[in-house]
C-alpha cells in the first residue's frame, strides 16, 4: 500500500486516475489535511512537523510500505520528519522526480507556482537535484499573480488556464524547462503553448512512490 499526503481533497481523484492508467493493482490510501498547508504558510512549515510526523505514524500503522508527500510546501518537511523520526518506510516528496528531469533538460530551469509559499523549497529542490547530479543550475521563480485565489474559489478551469498563460510567457531565450510547483498546476501542462518543455509531478511523483511501495 502507498500512503499519500495531501492538503488538498482535488489531488486525490487525479492520484487514484494516474494509479488506474499506470499502476494497476497498486492500493492507495489518501490523507487529507488542508489546515496543514494553511498552517506553513502562517507560521511557517516546520510548525506542521508533529502533524506530519503522526500522519506518517498512522500511515505506518495501517500498512503503509511507502508514504508520497503531494504538497511541495510541505515535502521538505516529510523528508526531514521521515529522517529524525525513523519513520521505518520511504517517505517521498511527489516532485523529486519532476525537479530531476528538469535539471536534466539543461542549466536554466523556470520554477511556477501559484502560491509563493512553494517557489523557495521548489527552487531549493531543483538546485539539490542538480547538485546531486553535478549539473549547473540557474533557477529563476515565477509566481503565478491570482492563480491561487482562483482555485481557492473552485474555479479550476480559470486557474488552469491562468497557469498555461503564464508558462506561455517563457521563451527558449529564457529556460531549458519549466517546473509546475504545484500538483494541482499539472493539467495547464497539456494547455501550454510555450517551445520550452513544461514539467507536472503527479505522474512521474506517483510512479516514484509505486516503485517504494514495491520495495524497488
Amino acid at each position: 500500500m502507498l500512503a499519500l499526503l495531501h492538503t488538498s481533497p482535488v489531488h486525490v481523484p487525479v492520484f487514484d486516475t494516474l494509479r488506474d492508467r499506470a499502476h494497476p493493482g497498486l492500493r492507495l490510501r489518501h490523507f487529507v489535511d488542508e489546515d496543514l498547508l494553511t498552517r506553513a504558510r502562517d507560521q511557517g512549515p516546520e510548525a506542521v512537523a508533529d502533524d506530519v510526523r503522526a500522519v506518517l505514524a498512522q500511515a505506518v500503522a495501517e500498512g503503509a510500505r511507502a508514504v508520497l508527500c503531494t504538497c511541495s510546501t510541505l515535502g521538505a518537511v516529510a523528508e526531514t520528519v521521515a529522517r529524525t523520526a525513523a519513520a521505518g518506510v520511504p517517505v517521498l516528496r511527489v516532485d523529486r522526480p519532476m525537479a530531476a528531469a528538469g535539471v536534466a533538460a539543461g542549466p536554466r530551469v523556470v520554477v511556477l507556482a501559484a502560491l509563493e509559499s512553494t517557489l523557495g523549497p521548489t527552487a531549493e529542490l531543483v538546485a539539490e537535484e542538480a547538485a546531486r547530479a553535478g549539473r549547473p543550475v540557474a533557477v529563476r521563480t515565477l509566481l503565478v499573480d491570482g492563480a491561487w485565489d482562483r482555485f481557492e474559489a473552485g474555479d479550476t478551469e480559470g486557474y488552469v488556464r491562468l497557469v498555461a498563460a503564464t508558462a506561455d510567457t517563457v521563451t527558449g531565450a529564457d529556460a531549458d524547462a519549466i517546473v509546475l510547483a504545484q500538483a494541482s498546476m499539472a493539467p495547464a501542462q497539456h494547455l501550454t503553448t510555450t517551445p520550452v518543455p513544461v514539467l507536472s509531478s503527479p505522474a512521474p511523483g506517483l510512479a516514484a512512490g509505486a516503485e517504494a511501495a514495491r520495495g524497488g
